[in-house]
């Protein structure tokens, strides 16, 4: 009969000789599989102190694109959303949009008429909806729009959209003494106010595009006034231009799913050292969308062709991920 001592002597000897797949997973919605563990690798390279690819804390940086590599960009971007929901409540205030396009657009509905108006209609819209009042104001109409608007498919709430394994992602890289940023082509002022809430990424560690503002005294009170002008616009090459300008440093890590995040990829994987890039694949018709070359949204071309020759991961959507949403 085995007394007390040796019973737990017996069971430490057990837990400390079981294969490291019984113990506690960083990444439970992933798959096992080249993506997964090209993560772990990845970052017990540059955690491992001593190591050849080892990377001191302050200088683990990572870097995620918003739309369509942390939530849904399908069947359009949210913001994109929220400009249209913005231009039908102002509506009544501005009876000329009637007549005036792209707003008719808008208001008939009408996708290709918007897509038609190109970049200067998108300012239009933008103008029209982000500016003309002060920061606090748009945080405002920011905060209360996020809290109720639903996607048009699942009638989910958008911060329920979100991508578990990314969530997880996020998580892991963070115990792991990385600081994480968001550096989206989204407005930074549109998503300041609930990343921190979503994700866990505070406002100051948020790069996005732009509109010009100004401060001035209103009624004795100062303020920042937003204009209807574009200031910068994060995406394609200017990613890496809005990290620079931002973050200071460069990322050892970047995160991204369309053609877009090409070149923040590109410039975080030429760095000297140890360095990792991944391209979320949206492969998977069923439990999300199906879509690369030919979207409107998230178009992901010359990422797939060039991710094997730069080493980049691509994380399919459908093999690597147990789990899509969180439940």
């Amino acid at each position: 009969m085995f007394g007390f001592g040796r019973i737990t002597a017996l069971a430490a000897f057990v837990l400390l000789s079981a294969p490291l797949a019984v113990q506690a997973d960083d990444l439970p919605s992933w798959n096992d599989g080249a993506a997964k563990q090209g993560i772990v690798d990845f970052v017990s390279a540059v955690t491992t102190a001593g190591g050849s690819d080892y990377v001191a804390p302050a200088e683990r940086v990572a870097v995620f694109d918003n739309d369509g590599t942390l939530w849904s960009e399908q069947p359009m971007y949210v913001q994109l959303a929220f400009v249209l929901d913005r231009i039908k409540t102002l509506a009544p205030q501005h009876p000329e949009w009637k007549d005036t396009e792209p707003f008719k657009s808008v208001l008939a509905g009408d996708v290709a008429g918007i897509a038609a108006s190109g970049e200067k209609g998108l300012v239009d819209l933008v103008g029209a909806t982000h500016a003309g009042m002060s920061s606090e104001e748009f945080t405002k109409i920011t905060s209360d729009w996020i809290s109720t608007a639903k996607h048009p498919k699942t009638g989910k709430p958008y911060t329920e959209m979100v991508y578990q394994p990314m969530l997880e992602l996020i998580t892991y890289l963070k115990a792991n003494g990385f600081e994480v940023f968001i550096v989206s082509g989204g407005g930074i002022e549109f998503m300041r106010p609930w990343t921190e809430r979503v994700y866990g990424i505070p406002p100051q560690n948020v790069v996005g595009s732009s509109i010009k503002s100004k401060y001035e005294v209103q009624d004795g009170k100062p303020v920042i006034t937003r204009l209807p002008e574009v200031d910068f616009v994060d995406d394609g090459p200017g990613k890496p231009v809005g990290i620079y300008t931002h973050i200071g440093r460069r990322p050892i890590a970047a995160f991204g799913n369309s053609d877009g995040d090409f070149q923040m990829l590109e410039w975080t994987t030429s760095r000297a050292g140890r360095s990792f890039g991944l391209i979320v694949h949206h492969d998977d018709g069923e439990r999300e969308y199906a879509y690369d070359r030919q979207s409107h949204f998230g178009r992901l071309d010359k990422g797939l062709d060039e991710a094997g020759k730069r080493g980049w991961q691509i994380v399919s959507m459908k093999s690597d991920w147990k789990q899509v949403y969180p439940e």
